[in-house]
């Protein structure tokens, strides 16, 4: 006699985890401006379906029931406007000079957040003495590393069978990895940089309308000579056909991340583009802002555009901008970006002003 079929129940949970920079640019001024239980709010980010933010108390939360003075607050907070109550698990760091968490100024906390309790956080996360007296304050600025995990869903399943075969989870990106290695039957060429790429053309038309475009178009029958691109780097271009052919990046810096999102915007690779304007959002200094915020005007990158401006509202961040080796190039290729920049820290009575003279 068969075996009757076992019903199998299986809950399954996903996931997401997500890592925020916030870096704190005149702590002084703002212990001065922001009295006890006054906060401000960071740039908000996403992380499973969900927007969130941190609230920063320079003098301490004094609404907490544990509240004792001369302590930073942090708290962390979701837009719960349009979803149900969200559970995450979270921690604050404080980040040393070579932006390590500092062991001894870290805390993790798990909550359910509700509408009737809509943040959490931490009411004695550093003594404003310790902060002050240790290496991790410099020019009166630190960073905090806020990580985020989301349970983004939970649901029920019911299999009325026995289960004999253990099913593994998708590796097409493995396969197609391991033919971008082999290149067995590459169809077409780039020279990039003095170096030759092999591809397969209706991998490239598959993953970008413009290189279906180009492909299976005009240069269908072209298969001889490399086609030749001149305005990229074979570093980039390798980086590139990797994402394309795995949906995946290596280990990316900010400067490689905003070549790429050149090239992605070039090539209409959305995902591409969206991964790499997050990347230098988290990425945002005194160095790179200029060309960051250059690069959000001329490839319509709208939220680095407002994390660039967000940045750019320290007077100090404004100062060192306009000495970094990005700025003129920003001041010639992008002028119209600097008065939007103006209108937003002027104050309104000067915004009508007809004869503001522009030093930016």
């Amino acid at each position: 006699m068969a075996e009757p079929p076992v019903v199998t129940a299986t809950i399954v949970a996903g996931e997401e985890r997500r890592t925020h920079l916030i870096k704190i640019d005149g702590y002084s001024r703002t212990k001065e401006l922001l009295e006890t239980g006054k906060f401000t709010t960071s740039i908000p980010f996403s992380v499973g379906g969900h927007s969130w933010a941190v609230k920063y108390f320079p003098n301490g939360c004094k609404g907490a029931t544990n509240y004792i003075p001369g302590y930073i607050s942090l708290y962390l907070v979701p837009d719960l406007a349009d979803a149900n109550d969200v559970k995450a698990k979270f921690s604050f760091s404080l980040l040393d000079k070579d932006g390590v968490p500092v062991p001894s100024y870290s805390q993790t906390s798990e909550h359910t957040f509700t509408s009737k309790v809509p943040d959490w956080g931490f009411t004695k996360f550093i003594k404003h003495k310790e902060l002050e007296g240790s290496a991790h304050l410099r020019g009166d600025s630190f960073r905090i590393r806020c990580d985020v995990t989301v349970v983004m869903q939970i649901r029920s399943e019911q299999t009325l069978r026995n289960q004999y075969v253990e099913i593994p989870p998708t590796n097409l990106h493995q396969h197609l990895g391991d033919l971008l290695k082999s290149m067995d039957g590459a169809d077409v060429r780039f020279q990039v940089g003095g170096e030759i790429f092999s591809a397969h053309r209706s991998v490239l038309a598959a993953r970008s309308s413009v290189f279906k475009a180009e492909l299976l178009g005009a240069m269908k029958e072209k298969t001889g000579d490399p086609i030749q691109i001149d305005d990229m780097e074979s570093d980039v271009f390798e980086s590139f056909l990797y994402f394309i052919y795995t949906d995946s990046l290596p280990v990316t810096d900010a400067v490689m991340a905003g070549h790429l999102l050149v090239a992605a915007d070039r090539y209409n690779i959305e995902r591409l583009k969206l991964i790499c304007e997050d990347k230098l959002c988290n990425h945002i200094d005194v160095n790179m802002v200029a060309t960051n915020l250059a690069l959000a005007e001329q490839h319509s990158c709208h939220g680095l555009k407002v994390a660039c401006f967000d940045f750019l509202a320290s007077p100090s961040n404004l100062e060192a901008m306009k000495a970094s080796d990005g700025y003129e190039h920003l001041k010639n290729s992008c002028p119209s970006v600097l008065k939007e920049l103006l209108a937003r820290l002027l104050p309104v009575e000067l915004q009508a002003a007809k004869d503001i003279m522009m030093d930016i």
